[in-house]
C-alpha cells in the first residue's frame, strides 16, 4: 500500500475510532445507571404501575400470564429507564461527535437546541404519566362491560406505557424540528404558517397512529404537537437561516501557453 493511500485512510479511520470510543461510553454509562436501579427494579414497575392500579375495582389486580414475567419485565423497564435517564450523557457525546465540524456561531444555536431536546423529551413523558395515563386508563374502565374484570397483563402494559411515553416524548420535540428546518433553510416560516390546516390535520393523523384507539388520547397528543409547533415558529422567526458554505474553488494553475498562428 502506497503511502498517500495511508494518509487518505487515517482520517476516516480515527472518525470511527472516536465514535467507537463514544458509543462505549454511551453503553457504560447506561450500565452504570443500572447497576444503581436494578434492586429498586419492583418498586419502579409498582411506581409505573400505579396510574393503572389507581383505577381498578376493588380486589382486582393486574396478572402475569408469563413464567418469567415477574421477573423479567421490571428488569426491562429498567433498562429502559437507565437509558431514559443517560440521555444528556448520550446527546452530550454525539454532540462532542459533531461539534468540531460546526462553526463558532452554529454553536451557539446548536447547544440550546441539545438542551431543550432533552428538557422537551422529559416534558412529554411526564405529560403521558400524570395527564394521559389517568384519563385514558379512567375511560378504559368506564367502558369495561358489566361482568367483566379488567385484569392487565403486566408485560402488555409494559409495552403500553414504553409506547406512550416514546410517542409522547418524540412528540414534544416538534419545537426542535421546527426550528432546524428553518435555521438549515430547508422551508421559510412564510410557508409553514401557511401550511398550519394541513400541519393540525396531520398532528391528529399521527395521534391515530401513535396512541390507542380512543379519542382522549388521539386528542391529548396531537393539541400539543400542534402548539409546540406554534412554538417551533415563533422562536423560528427570530433565527437568521443557515446561509449554504460554498467550496472554495482551486486556482487555477494550467500554463498559459502562447497560441500558435495558423
Amino acid at each position: 500500500m502506497s503511502q498517500s493511500s495511508t494518509d487518505s485512510e487515517m482520517p476516516l479511520i480515527a472518525h470511527l475510532t472516536e465514535l467507537r470510543n463514544r458509543l462505549l461510553h454511551i453503553v457504560v454509562a447506561v450500565l452504570l445507571i443500572f447497576g444503581g436501579l436494578f434492586y429498586f427494579s419492583q418498586d419502579i414497575y409498582a411506581l409505573a404501575s400505579a396510574p393503572l392500579r389507581a383505577i381498578l375495582p376493588e380486589h382486582a389486580s393486574m396478572i402475569a400470564t408469563g413464567v418469567i414475567s415477574p421477573f423479567l419485565t421490571p428488569f426491562k423497564l429498567t433498562l429502559v429507564l437507565s437509558l431514559f435517564l443517560a440521555m444528556p450523557y448520550v446527546l452530550y457525546q454525539i454532540w462532542s461527535f459533531i461539534a468540531p465540524g460546526l462553526y463558532q456561531h452554529e454553536k451557539r444555536i446548536a447547544i440550546p437546541l441539545l438542551i431543550s431536546s432533552v428538557l422537551l423529551f422529559y416534558g412529554g413523558m411526564a405529560f403521558a404519566y400524570f395527564v394521559v395515563f389517568p384519563l385514558v386508563f379512567g375511560f378504559i374502565a368506564g367502558i369495561t362491560p358489566e361482568g367483566v374484570t379488567q385484569a392487565t397483563d403486566i408485560s402488555q402494559y409494559l409495552d403500553f406505557i414504553l409506547t406512550m411515553f416514546f410517542a409522547f416524548g418524540v412528540a414534544f420535540e416538534v419545537p426542535v424540528a421546527t426550528v432546524l428546518l428553518i435555521w438549515i433553510g430547508i422551508v421559510e416560516v412564510d410557508t409553514l404558517r401557511k401550511s398550519r390546516p394541513y400541519v393540525v390535520v396531520g398532528c391528529f393523523v399521527i395521534g391515530m397512529f401513535l396512541t390507542p384507539p380512543d379519542i382522549i388520547s388521539q386528542t391529548l397528543l396531537a393539541v400539543p404537537m400542534w402548539l409546540l409547533f406554534e412554538a417551533g415558529l415563533f422562536f423560528g422567526g427570530m433565527i437568521t437561516p443557515r446561509e449554504p458554505q460554498e467550496p472554495e474553488l482551486p486556482e487555477d494553475t494550467t500554463p498559459d501557453y502562447p497560441r500558435e498562428s495558423r
